[in-house]
């Protein structure tokens, strides 16, 4: 074809020209690539959830799974519950604020509602009871709400009728929801015109803490009132939720956080049609909040499949259309933040939250990044919000319905996942249901049994940690914070102290008693509502309906932690025996020969002793042994790292290892490498004490290093 030629539809046949190889073909030209390796034994891998994921997926693999024809809007929800997703209104830009004093709160909340956020999300304060005079239930990680005047305070300012929440009031729902609706009618607003959810989730609140300060009847019969009351009052706002944060914190997989999910919103409509409000409801108030891992596509499935599993349940239940689609929020997980080179938590939420607006989500937190450490400040906040905002309006998320839909890879995901949870799901039923499974201990011990899991791959360096188990940064200055916590919770303590004795000295203390009273009586939130009016606050108002009984629920409690903990710790005691010695442990590392040689060997010393916080030598390489044993001598090290080209062992190690010994009896010598049995054994009774590979336990290694060479010691 001349250069000059016009490229037109009739003249091309490109594809003609390429025939379509066969999977098999695509196979052998694979195991080629891998010199004659098998493929499924090296490309094929395993997830914690028991999927085995394949390295090439085809259209064949699809074809079997039912509803991949369905459009958005459409039965079972696989991709998404709006027939144009996110184009006529995008996912709520939901961010929590998490300021214990409301004043502080409310000019947070104002300044970021005029800056991109689109939901007011706030979170009360976690600690058991609302008190703000008892500083044992004071918690710097959300608003402290005692009052209404609390409630004035938080929401000054802003109109709920036009403003959507959300809003996490933790064990207190209850009385947070009749003095929020308190407030709505003290400001002449609208409970018809509140939209958002005030979500109260007593079996997320009892794997949270471990135990519930009321009978699960109890908190089923305060989320009844207020359910029944909502559907009168409040038609669009939600009245019930289901997290699953506890689950995935503590390590869980996405098979557990699905099953787990259905099952307790499956329990949640049951017990709620046995106080007599109908499946449609009760569906159309649950919503359901998620953590987001980074795991991108594994996270993308797990919305769509949880769509699929709720749809089904509540149809088969005979709920209505509507009431079938599930409403998600869902925030990026604590579970992958770290607290050392936090910056690369803005990275990681960005995937995660990525991962949620692909999957379909109805509103959005996105943590910020120096979540681990303390409060966020407003810089931190800023970058958190602008990650959703940048999402939506520069990469044009909004913009296609669904666009996971028809990757071979996320169909095979989905269904793959949808699958397993059902299973799981089925042993929870067989066990009598969420709220009997959790007594007798069966998801925390699934739970257990893949956090185990989890972390012995973390340990392994198997599962990777950026600036954590692998590339730490030594030399970061540590982030801070702007917020001194203990004078936070001094402050609102105090601030809430001058306002309830100013409320309660103008309010006659009979009328409260007649009002409390009428309250204890008939828990309706129509009485609480005109006790909080006249000066009752919400610990009173719990008070006087929490009967304490034996029948007050208590589970064996879930281990919360981030995966990036134990090696952290190991941080952690370095810059400690840094602050008393004034350096960090020293290693002295041998490097015998040119480093050319042996290079990869010393890049991978190097960064192993750095996840320890250990300040490497930084001498390039010794030309005999003799001139490493006199760098040595003039060195701080406890600890000595051999490395040399492995041909060079047997005349290197045997030698060394004995002359370091006779110089300092008490060093610690590790040799790079791992070699047969009979040279390990060897080099051992030469003095060698252990082996550094990329087998080992990094974190275990570590520890023992650390022992050794006097930090831990040190550092009690």
């Amino acid at each position: 074809m001349s250069t000059n030629s016009k490229i037109t539809e009739s003249n091309i046949h490109l594809l003609e020209d390429f025939p379509t190889p066969a999977y098999q073909q695509w196979r052998e030209v694979a195991e080629k690539t891998l010199n004659g390796a098998n493929l499924d034994e090296n490309l094929v891998s395993d997830t914690y959830e028991g999927i085995r994921l394949q390295p090439l997926y085809r259209l064949e693999d699809i074809k079997k799974y039912p509803f991949l024809s369905t459009l958005p809007g459409n039965f079972p929800y696989l991709r998404g519950t709006n027939e144009i997703g996110n184009q006529h209104e995008p996912w709520k830009v939901s961010q929590e604020l998490t300021y214990s004093d409301p004043e502080e709160f409310n000019q947070a909340v104002r300044n970021d509602l005029e800056k991109g956020q689109t939901m007011l999300h706030l979170v009360l304060d976690e600690k058991r009871w609302i008190d703000p005079l008892d500083q044992e239930k004071v918690n710097s990680r959300g608003v402290i709400i005692a009052s209404l005047q609390d409630i004035h305070k938080a929401f000054k300012d802003i109109n709920t009728e036009e403003v959507p929440i959300y809003i996490e009031p933790g064990i207190s729902g209850f009385p947070f929801f009749a003095t929020f609706m308190a407030h709505i009618i003290q400001q002449n607003q609208s409970p018809k015109r509140v939209r958002g959810c005030i979500g109260i989730d007593p079996i997320g609140q009892l794997v949270q803490k471990g135990d519930l300060p009321f009978s699960i009847n109890q908190a089923y019969n305060m989320m009844a009132e207020i359910t029944k009351w909502s559907m009168k009052h409040s038609p669009e706002l939600k009245t019930i939720v289901v997290k699953t944060h506890p689950y995935h914190n503590a390590g869980g997989n996405a098979v557990q956080e699905l099953a787990f999910a259905i099952a307790t919103g499956l329990e949640y409509l049951r017990t709620m049609e046995n106080h007599q409000i109908s499946i449609d409801d009760v569906a159309m108030r649950i919503g359901f909040s998620f953590s987001i891992g980074s795991n991108l596509f594994m996270e993308i499935a797990k919305f769509r499949a949880a769509r699929m599993l709720w749809a089904r349940i509540v149809k088969e239940l005979g709920g209505n259309d509507t009431s079938q689609k599930m409403f998600i929020h869902a925030r990026t997980c604590v579970w992958t933040k770290t607290i050392h080179d936090p910056y690369v938590n803005i990275l990681r939420g960005t995937i995660e939250a990525f991962g949620g607006i692909i999957g379909g989500v109805n509103s959005l937190h996105v943590s910020p990044f120096d979540e681990a450490i303390g409060p966020p400040n407003e810089f931190s906040r800023r970058i958190a919000r602008n990650t959703q905002l940048i999402l939506e309006n520069e990469a044009n998320l909004s913009k296609v319905t669904d666009p996971a839909g028809g990757s071979w890879y996320i169909e095979t995901l989905t269904y793959s996942l949808a699958e397993k949870a059902w299973e799981l799901f089925q042993q929870i039923e067989n066990l009598g249901g969420m709220y009997n499974s959790l007594i007798d201990g069966f998801p925390q011990e699934t739970v257990a049994a893949t956090a185990e899991d989890r972390m012995n791959k973390i340990k392994s360096r198997n599962e990777k940690i950026v600036g954590t188990n692998i590339f730490p940064n030594l030399d970061e200055n540590p982030w801070g914070t702007d917020v001194n916590i203990e004078q936070v919770q001094t402050r609102g303590k105090n601030d809430e102290l001058n306002n309830i004795n100013h409320l309660n000295s103008n309010v006659e203390s009979a009328l409260l008693q007649d009002l409390l009273e009428k309250f204890t009586k008939n828990n309706s939130i129509e009485n609480a509502i005109q006790a909080v009016k006249a000066g009752v606050t919400m610990d009173e108002l719990l008070q006087a309906m929490c009967v304490t009984t034996n029948m007050n629920p208590s589970v064996r409690r879930f281990n919360f932690h981030r995966a990036a903990e134990p090696f952290e710790s190991l941080r952690e005691h370095a810059e400690k025996y840094k602050h008393k010695i004034g350096y960090l442990p020293k290693v002295f590392v041998a490097k015998i020969g040119p480093v050319s040689t042996y290079k990869h060997h010393a890049d991978f010393v190097t960064e192993f002793l750095k996840v320890g916080g250990f300040q490497v030598s930084q001498h390039e390489e010794y030309q005999s042994n003799s001139e490493a044993l006199h760098a040595f001598q003039s060195s701080k090290s406890n600890i000595v790292v051999i490395l040399c080209k492995e041909e060079k062992f047997p005349e290197v190690v045997p030698s060394l290892a004995k002359r370091l010994k006779q110089c300092k009896s008490d060093v610690t010598i590790l040799l790079a490498g791992y070699p047969p049995t009979d040279d390990r054994e060897r080099y051992m009774k030469e003095g060698v004490d252990d082996f550094i590979h990329s087998k080992i336990n990094f974190y275990e290694k570590l520890v023992t290093l650390q022992i050794k060479g006097g930090i831990r010691e040190c550092t009690k």
